[in-house]
């Protein structure tokens, strides 16, 4: 019998966009506890492009082991086509959503089909379509872990103490860097759902976007510095990173805390003449979770926003389109 076939997009070797091959693979088979999902579409995120990169982006100690060529991917959304024999509650017609086996990179979800954990999985909120059930699991599950609930007990590779979410209501204040980006507008939501008071940092022209989100203030950044305009909050998310991240942390109250969702750049003796913390933590696939999330998807409780849409077949632009920065909501890959 011919082996059955599906197209995937491939990196035979690491660069820019332009090594992003659009091949033809076999189908994968699922194993014990996962599921085959035919995918409708795929989210994008910066572990895609990392990965695209050869990971140098990373600390070394903590860079997952893989080999090349590699299908790339974690998010993905999609119909069950088949089901191992020891998962029970899904089946064939199901619609599912979800974060695939990260925080390893093989999620494998650049492609027509995917071999899924049946747990890393969730129902599709039955109000989304696939484009943004796609767009939500990465993005969500980390403004969840960083400011909700962590929902798990794996020490970090980042730090040596367990990252613990702290308690949002109306007495709290929080500040979110990139609050335009995808997981920025995601946890600007939530914590309004929680109470507190969010204050939005991007450019200029996400403001209208972000206040419709719930903003109670936003700064342009390309005109005010936040550290200059914003002084006792309780807590940045910031996700954006990198070396100027560690201006935000006037912005703090002592007591206060830091959560860069992306590396950055800290003085310890600061962070003590502050009498603030910085705490991190690694996203992790979490279908329970998720699930949550996506009930609140489900009733417009939340939303997630779509900068683009590009084909699987397109990915190199998609790619492209995440290069050149400052997006409102997240890139999607469609498949046919």
């Amino acid at each position: 019998m011919p082996t059955r076939t599906m197209r995937a997009i491939r990196l035979h070797e690491h660069g820019g966009p332009e090594v992003l091959r659009y091949d033809e693979v076999p189908l994968p088979e699922p194993d014990p506890g996962e599921v085959l999902v035919r995918v409708h579409a795929i989210g994008v995120n910066p572990p895609d492009w990392y990965l695209r990169d050869g990971l140098t982006d990373l600390p070394p100690e903590t860079r997952p082991k893989f080999d090349l060529p590699v299908i790339p991917g974690t998010d993905v959304s999609g119909v069950v086509e088949a089901v191992a024999a020891d998962v029970d509650d899904l089946a064939p017609g199901d619609e599912v959503f979800g974060l695939l086996r990260f925080p390893s990179f093989d999620g494998s979800a650049y492609a027509e089909y995917v071999a899924a954990p049946a747990s890393d999985l969730a129902r599709k909120p039955a109000h989304l379509d696939h484009v943004h059930a796609a767009a939500a699991p990465m993005a969500g599950l980390t403004a969840w872990q960083f400011l909700i609930q962590l929902g798990h007990d794996h020490p970090s590779p980042f730090q040596p103490a367990q990252h613990r979410p702290r308690t949002l209501d109306g007495d709290t204040t929080v500040l979110i860097n990139g609050a335009a980006g995808g997981v920025g507008h995601l946890a600007l939501q939530l914590a309004k759902r929680n109470g507190a008071r969010v204050i939005a940092v991007a450019s200029g022209t996400h403001g209208s976007f972000l206040r419709e989100l719930g903003a109670d203030r936003f700064i342009d950044y390309t005109r005010n510095r936040p550290e200059d305009h914003v002084h006792d909050v309780d807590l940045v998310l910031d996700a954006v990173g990198g070396r100027d991240s560690r201006r935000l942390l006037r912005t703090l109250k002592r007591g206060g805390a830091l959560y860069p969702v992306f590396f950055g750049e800290y003085d310890d003796e600061e962070i003590a003449r502050l009498g603030v913390t910085v705490s991190g933590t690694q996203v992790r696939s979490n279908g329970t979770q998720l699930a949550e999330l996506g009930r609140l998807l489900d009733t417009g409780a939340v939303r997630v926003a779509i900068d683009s849409t590009f084909a699987l077949a397109d990915t190199r632009a998609a790619h492209e389109r995440a290069a050149r920065g400052h997006l409102q909501g997240k890139i999607v890959l469609t498949v046919a």
